[in-house]
């Protein structure tokens, strides 16, 4: 064979036959193939609807018969720091590659598809040679996506035709179950109708909108305040305080009104002004289901004293005060990317 290993990166929502055809071409090449599935530290989400365990199994189902040459392990996104995620996946392919008892001298490679601009990736490893597979006629895992919550809850749809015929059956047979039997997929479905609608009301614009928010990082004594979302999108997950950027407010201006109304915290506005330790624009093309959105976060910090009465408001059904420490562990439950911008201003303890 040509490689000891062979890397196979992608997110896998879900696992279809062009990802499979990838696999078994792979295996013709390789001893070994190691998946990294991505967005490894996320919520639920219509982009995101399965937990890398959830996309483990249904790999290791598709491939059955090769499972005990497969090496499946998670990967984090870094969304604004890619030095990083290359370094991520280097050190997860050298630890899998040594619990597996390979050697330093062993012959990896990598794996993909240069089909546009997302396959950049594959350049940034000039150490691992690319075996550039060709394109495998099938629905990408965006369109799949798509026929899953369109077909919601109902026994027959076009797109489960659709889903049937560009799934290994095992990968079919798990979306049925997670279809059917969850209280996850309801929530997701919800989010679904939600963001068509939402983006339907902004289809006449003669642009595409790009909407402003902003989001506040209070951190005090070691604690970070988060609030629970109330609504749709990611209702029950923890997010910083803040909102969308109203006509007449400067961008500092609508951080302190969107934290106040929902939190209620007492703060006064002059001390708060006065406790902005730094601020950074958090402008990633994906980072929000509703399209185009920047926002612009304020890190304001309180060293010590006893923390303040906080209480939930406005769009947020509850504000809790959590340990530093706590908040940057709570990837699968905090909104968006704003484990991302929590660790920029606080660093992963």
């Amino acid at each position: 064979m040509d490689f000891d290993y062979l890397v196979f990166i992608g997110r896998f929502e879900p696992f279809h036959i062009g990802h499979a055809a990838v696999a078994r071409h792979a295996l013709s090449k390789a001893k070994k193939l190691i998946f990294l599935i991505g967005s490894a530290d996320t919520p639920r989400s219509i982009r995101n609807p399965w937990t890398v365990a959830e996309r483990s199994v249904m790999i290791r189902a598709a491939l059955d018969d090769a499972s005990d040459r497969l090496i499946t392990l998670p990967l984090r996104d870094h969304l604004y720091n890619e030095a990083q995620w290359i370094a991520t996946v280097q050190r997860k392919v050298n630890e899998a590659i040594r619990e597996d008892g390979g050697s330093v001298d062993s012959r990896i490679g990598l794996i993909g598809q240069e089909k546009d601009a997302s396959s950049y990736y594959l350049q940034e490893f000039p150490q691992w040679p690319l075996v550039d597979v060709r394109h495998t006629e099938t629905l990408s895992a965006t369109e799949l996506r798509r026929y899953l919550f369109e077909a919601g809850k109902l026994d027959f749809h076009g797109g489960l035709l659709m889903l049937r015929s560009n799934v290994p059956a095992p990968v079919f047979e798990m979306l049925e179950a997670f279809r059917k039997n969850g209280g996850a997929f309801e929530q997701l479905l919800n989010e679904y109708r939600f963001i068509e609608n939402y983006r339907a009301g902004w289809s006449a614009a003669p642009y595409a909108p790009t909407f402003v928010t902003t989001d506040a990082v209070v951190v005090h004594s070691g604690h970070v305040l988060l609030v629970r979302r109330r609504s749709e999108p990611g209702k029950g997950l923890w997010a910083l305080p803040g909102g969308f950027l109203q006509q007449n407010e400067t961008i500092l201006t609508s951080c302190l009104r969107e934290l106040r109304e929902e939190t209620r915290l007492k703060i006064p506005v002059p001390v708060l002004r006065g406790s902005i330790k730094n601020q950074h624009v958090f402008d990633h093309p994906d980072r929000s289901l509703r399209g185009r959105t920047i926002t612009h976060a304020f890190h304001f910090d309180f060293p010590a004293g006893e923390l303040p009465l906080v209480k939930g408001g406005d769009d947020a059904d509850k504000a809790r005060w959590f340990p530093v420490s706590e908040a940057l562990e709570m990837g699968p439950q905090l909104y968006e990317d704003h484990l991302y911008i929590l660790e920029f201003f606080l660093g992963r303890g």
